[in-house]
C-alpha cells in the first residue's frame, strides 16, 4: 500500500520533470511561437500546483493513501 509520502514523492517529481520537460521543449524550438506561449504558461501552472499538491502530502507520515 502507498503512504501519503510515498506519493507526495511520486507528485512533486513529476511536477518537477513536467516544469524541466517544458523549459526543454522551448530550449529545443518546438512550435512557433517565441518564448514561453500561452501553451506553456497553462502547462507551467499545472506542473507547479501538481508539486506543491506533493509537498502537502509529505509531512503527512506512513498515514495511507
Amino acid at each position: 500500500m502507498i503512504t501519503k509520502r510515498q506519493l507526495g514523492l511520486i507528485l512533486l517529481a513529476m511536477g518537477i520533470f513536467g516544469v524541466i520537460a517544458i523549459f526543454a521543449v522551448d530550449w529545443l524550438g518546438a512550435g512557433d511561437f517565441q518564448g514561453i506561449g500561452p501553451a506553456q504558461r497553462i502547462a507551467l501552472l499545472a506542473a507547479a500546483v501538481v508539486a506543491l499538491l506533493g509537498l502537502t502530502l509529505l509531512p503527512l507520515g506512513d498515514r495511507p493513501a
